[in-house]
């Protein structure tokens, strides 16, 4: 009861002498110091927008125009031309202040002008800079004289120290294609899929489409790119993610690993200190814009951050047709759970961040707790791992008041949430690549109920010590997650660390509050519908089959040696392997970036093309080394081709995508985009980079390796690949597809893929001309 009474600022009673107020000093002090924090965070938020806004300018920089002008027109010289004159005779106080003032006044005022004109203008030529990309299509190593007059300038007007944020406003819009260069490159994509007769109708559909209804939904969108920051964002994350009515555990989803090889500390809540502790250190430098911005790797040119924004004090919210993201500005606690309850853990006590150790203590208060769940509250998280409708309904009906609808708000308005789970993952016993695709299973989706799927992001951690996390999709992409992971990961070991018993470093206060267990009241008629969620979930989960494996036979530093780009190299040897496992070609999805234009998420690369066939099917049916080794380099520079077109916004499916929304808009049907929108993607693929490589010291410290992380089967009878590359000689695989598919295996596929990582390396190893010593073409990507 103690810490409740101290949680009280003051108490009052009325009593037959008058009224007796008693004031709790230290409630009070709590309330300032809190108040104190924030409006830190105010301050702190307006300074930064502030100099953004004036990027790439600087604000002192106002006062150097003023002092020129001022020390201009004291020579006796108007370098306004007459402006300021004009300023002065039109000032509303020119009769209260000297003439010599109003001078002054006036000069400060068109300085001002000048200053905010001179920003404008080297935003606009900055922006104009960055929409060349004419630099990505150049021969690695070969850069032409206008690149190099083009990078010059590059660096000329883009400012010194940004903040995060700071290149938003100069970054370019994302062009709309020509549509016949989308028609004709997406034809171009599916010819080595289709029979003739097949290729043949889908010329006529597009062509038909090109020139009749395309035209015009063409114009719509073009019309939209000149309102609109991004003509795709806001209807991706709206069609794609938020107005799907399936469940987003398995579907949508995906997860992020701790260290292959170690384990800082097997203590739970120690580990789980630290990284809770790290991650609000992240936070801390997000709020304050201290975060580098992201660069393309190797160069100069800036990516766009506005995904970041939302990585904390974010979730989602339910809805019957469609769901919508809910962030908030702050947020002080975490919400728990353990062993079927719900705690909410207290961030700050006095205005200032718990320690590790002192996180540390209140997570052991929750393991400790012994107290049982209440009805209902166990499996609640069940409801956000089934169908969405059901969800809605239950949320509406069921947790818009009392005391469900308070405990409902601590979880949703949480920085995060985090998961202390019973079981040991990792790499364990005799068998350990099984314990790494049981690892993978629990963090995509655990019990299906002991994870808040709906979360920016919920942060898992076992029994053993190991962590990991699980994202939802709509408001971000993986890099933007894996950035924060990997500042994690290397704070928590790095810099934060443990003490010889595996603790947490750092003294406790013994004043902290116990963490608050959340009461529900949850009707029956709500527990049935939980049940039913959890029904519809585990069987989706029951049906994911994994395989992680770490590929050591050798990495990119090899593939480098071979003059051949390491992304370019896994994606051919995926198009060999699936060749190997069903004995045919399909729709291959490859996840590049857009994030070179404001408010860029995605573009897909169609890795599966004419040359990659081609390559496939000469090394199969056993042709000539050189005709293979040839057709390769022309499949891998093919690969190059399409990944930069992508990069550089002239992708093929986002594109068709925006083209159909218009069309049900004007309710106009199209058998083209119908047919187009309707082909699965029976191999999808995704790299996760290292992007601080800075971190990581793996030639001190080599044990310390990232997992990478990894995402469900898209089609019911496909796979999904997510790599990692790791240093230069491992490569990260998390392989997925679907138990009650007989055409997939997730173990058999894996094995093709070693296999063919194994025979590409051999056929290049066989040719003298690969081993001359030579840096790989950049694929200047960073997914």
């Amino acid at each position: 009861m103690a810490e409740a009474h101290q949680a009280v600022a003051f108490q009052f009673t009325i009593t037959p002498e008058g009224i007796d107020l008693q004031l709790s000093h230290q409630a009070l002090r709590q309330v300032y110091l809190s108040g104190l924090r924030s409006w830190r965070k105010r301050l702190i938020r307006v300074k930064n927008s502030v100099i953004t806004g004036v990027y790439p300018a600087s604000p002192s920089s106002w006062l150097f125009v003023v002092i020129a002008i001022l020390a201009t027109m004291y020579t006796r010289s108007d370098p306004s031309m007459g402006l300021i004159a004009k300023i002065q005779e039109h000032l509303p106080v020119s009769q209260s202040l000297s003439p010599q003032s109003q001078t002054v006044l006036s000069a400060v005022l068109f300085s001002t002008a000048l200053w905010l004109s001179l920003i404008l203008t080297m935003r606009l030529i900055l922006k104009q800079l960055l929409s060349y990309h004419r630099w990505m299509f150049e021969q690695h190593g070969r850069m032409s004289n206008t690149t190099r007059v083009w990078l010059a300038l590059v660096r000329i007007f883009s400012g010194r120290k940004p903040l995060l944020y700071s290149y938003q406003a100069s970054l370019p819009h994302l062009p709309v294609p020509a549509i016949k260069d989308t028609v004709s490159r997406f034809l171009e994509s599916v010819r080595p899929l289709m029979s003739e007769q097949q290729y043949s109708r889908m010329q006529g559909l597009a062509s038909d489409f090109q020139s009749r209804l395309g035209l015009r939904l063409q114009w719509y969108l073009r019309l939209k790119s000149l309102w609109a920051s991004n003509y795709v964002s806001d209807w991706w994350e709206e069609y794609i993610y938020l107005r799907s009515r399936g469940p987003i555990m398995v579907n949508s989803n995906y997860y992020g690993m701790d260290f292959l090889y170690v384990t800082p500390t097997p203590v739970q809540a120690a580990r789980a200190g630290n990284a809770i502790h790290a991650f609000l250190l992240y936070r801390r430098r997000l709020n304050r814009e201290e975060i580098k911005p992201s660069f393309v790797p190797g160069t100069i040119i800036p990516l766009c951050a506005a995904q970041c924004e939302r990585i904390f004090n974010t979730t989602r919210i339910p809805g019957e047709e469609t769901d919508s993201v809910q962030h908030w500005q702050d947020s002080e606690h975490v919400a728990v759970y353990h062993r079927g309850r719900y705690f909410r853990l207290w961030l700050y006590q006095a205005g200032r961040l718990l320690s590790p150790r002192e996180i540390e203590s209140q997570i052991q208060r929750i393991l400790d707790d012994s107290s049982v769940p209440q009805p209902g509250e166990e499996q609640l998280g069940a409801l956000t791992a089934g169908d969405r409708l059901p969800w809605a309904r239950a949320r509406r009906q069921y947790f818009s008041r009392g005391q469900s609808r308070r405990s409902l708000d601590v979880i949703e308005r949480a920085a995060f949430f985090v998961t202390l789970d019973d079981s040991e993952q990792g790499m364990l016993g005799d068998d350990p690549a099984a314990s790494l695709d049981s690892y993978a299973k629990s963090l995509l989706h655990g019990r299906c109920y002991d994870r808040w799927f709906d979360k920016s992001f919920s942060f898992i951690v076992y029994k053993n010590g190991k962590i990991g996390l699980n994202a939802e999709h709509s408001w971000a992409d993986a890099p933007i997650i894996a950035h924060l992971w990997e500042y994690v990961l290397a704070t928590d070991s790095f810099q934060l660390g443990y003490n010889e018993e595996g603790h947490c470093k750092g003294d406790i206060d013994p004043t902290l509050p116990q963490p608050q267990r959340l009461t529900w009241d949850i009707p029956e008629e709500c527990q049935v519908v939980i049940g039913q969620s959890l029904v519809v979930a585990q069987a989706l989960a029951d049906d994911v089959d994994f395989h992680v494996f770490p590929f050591r036979d050798f990495g990119k530093g090899r593939m480098k040696r071979c003059r051949i780009s390491p992304d370019a190299f896994i994606q051919l040897a995926l198009q060999l392997a699936h060749y190997r496992d069903k004995g045919k070609f399909c729709l291959t999805y490859e996840a590049s970036m857009t994030r070179l234009f404001r408010e860029g998420r995605t573009e897909t690369v169609r890795s599966c093309s004419t040359e990659s066939c081609a390559f496939v099917t000469a090394l199969e049916r056993g042709e000539e080394a050189e005709t293979c080794r040839r057709l390769f380099r022309l499949a891998a520079e093919k690969h190059q081709s399409l990944y930069r077109l992508a990069m550089t916004g002239a992708g093929i499916d986002r594109h068709l995508f925006c083209l159909y929304v218009v069309s049900k808009y004007l309710g106009e049907e199209s058998p083209f985009l119908n047919e187009v929108l309707s082909e699965p993607w029976r191999l999808s693929t995704s790299q996760t980079p290292v992007q601080q490589v800075e971190l990581f010291d793996l030639v001190n410290h080599p044990d310390y390796i990232s997992c990478g992380g990894g995402f469900g089967p898209v089609a019911d009878d496909g796979y999904g690949v997510s790599y990692i590359i790791v240093g230069e000689n491992m490569i990260n695989f998390h392989i997925s597809c679907k138990v009650s598919s007989p055409e997939t295996d997730a173990h058999r596929f894996g094995a093709h893929i070693r296999q063919s990582l194994l025979d590409i390396l051999a056929l290049l190893t066989s040719d003298p001309k690969a081993q001359q010593p030579q840096t790989a073409p950049s694929t200047k990507k960073d997914l």
